[in-house]
């Protein structure tokens, strides 16, 4: 599976942006697709996730409410709306893809199987 991020940049607090991740190789409708965040001298944390099969979503409640995943099937690819970009959401983002397994909850990094290259988002203080 390969996965290719793209969308990031640098924005005003307050803004809104929209990362894309397309997927190709082999998918199964069972994964379940995430993002995650760096910033400089921080551990990757989680952002949000969505079951491919049902569309089922999961936010960090530091995004909650202002940030939204989706997923368009036939292009194979999810999305991140992002808007009201706060200085905090500064970082560079990472999507993957984590196959099905029972245990799973999909929330840590360990939890995912490929990633894809991150996308800096940067909004300024």
């Amino acid at each position: 599976v390969q996965l290719q991020a793209s969308g990031g940049g640098l924005v005003q607090a307050g803004d809104s942006l929209r990362l894309s991740c397309a997927a190709s190789g082999r998918t199964f409708s069972s994964d379940t697709r995430g993002w995650f965040r760096q910033a400089p001298g921080k551990e990757r944390e989680f952002v949000a996730s969505i079951r491919w099969s049902g569309g089922s979503t999961y936010y960090a409640d530091s995004v909650k409410g202002r940030f939204t995943i989706s997923r368009d099937i036939a292009r194979n690819t999810v999305y991140l709306q992002m808007t009201s970009l706060k200085p905090e959401d500064t970082a560079a983002y990472y999507c993957a893809a984590g196959e099905y397994y029972s245990g799973r909850y999909y929330y840590t990094p360990a939890e995912y199987d490929y990633w894809g290259q991150g996308t800096l988002v940067t909004s300024p203080a």
